[in-house]
């Protein structure tokens, strides 16, 4: 059971939320499956959730679940306390992915329901043909260039090249590929600021956040000839 501090800071804090957002009662009710009543109960310290129910809650409004309880400014600011949430990437550490276009090393892995997704990934592709589709997600990302030459190719944009210590910011739901120029590796540091369930779904399907895999398309099978 919540005591009466922690289910009051969960009401003024769910509400707090709910207006940043814009969101009425009732989207958030479609976004959690929580019921109106229960939701306006939560908000006006009437009801205490229990610990499944919080998860089920923060996932649906995707917030940390920290969120919730963090005190709100007296003249409706919203939440101001610091998490104090912290991940330290050491040489060689990360979550390593191959794909057919990309490498990519995930960092900060031990950070749940991040602000945005931080990675190092190096490109295979050197050509729109050997590349495929162009790659479109939610959110927006950045992109830096720690070594060698890459060129963004995009649906609204001419071809851009960078080199080592050059940047660009792009909106991901821009049709997008990153293609290596030259014989020298290149690596990118890429920040995503998609959400993490945006993420999972699309690894799920087979997409990995900046770029779809060749690997996961299925052929199609060869009609069977009837013998005769």
């Amino acid at each position: 059971m919540q005591d009466d501090s922690k289910r009051s800071q969960l009401g003024a804090a769910l509400r707090s939320l709910r207006k940043q957002k814009g969101w009425t009662l009732a989207e958030v009710s479609r976004r959690t499956g929580f019921s109106i009543p229960t939701l306006s109960k939560v908000e006006n310290d009437r009801l205490s959730l229990s610990y499944d129910k919080l998860i089920r809650l923060s996932e649906g409004i995707d917030v940390d679940i920290s969120q919730l309880f963090t005190p709100v400014n007296a003249g409706g600011g919203g939440p101001v306390a610091i998490s104090g949430r912290r991940s330290v990437n050491r040489r060689g550490e990360g979550e390593r992915v191959p794909t057919s276009n990309y490498d990519y090393c995930y960092l900060s892995t031990d950070v749940n329901r991040k602000k945005f997704i931080p990675m190092i990934f190096e490109p295979k592709a050197q050509s729109l043909e050997e590349f495929g589709e162009l790659v479109r997600h939610s959110g927006e990302e950045f992109i830096f260039v720690l070594e060698g030459e890459v060129e963004i190719h995009t649906d609204l944009y001419a071809p851009l090249p960078l080199k080592a210590g050059e940047s660009a910011y792009l909106d991901s739901s821009m049709g997008h590929a990153y293609l290596v120029k030259g014989k020298s590796p290149c690596r990118l540091l890429g920040v995503s600021s998609a959400s993490e369930r945006d993420l999972r779904a699309a690894m799920e399907a087979g997409v990995t956040p900046f770029a779809a895999s060749k690997s996961d398309v299925v052929a199609p099978k060869p009609k069977r000839t009837r013998r005769r």
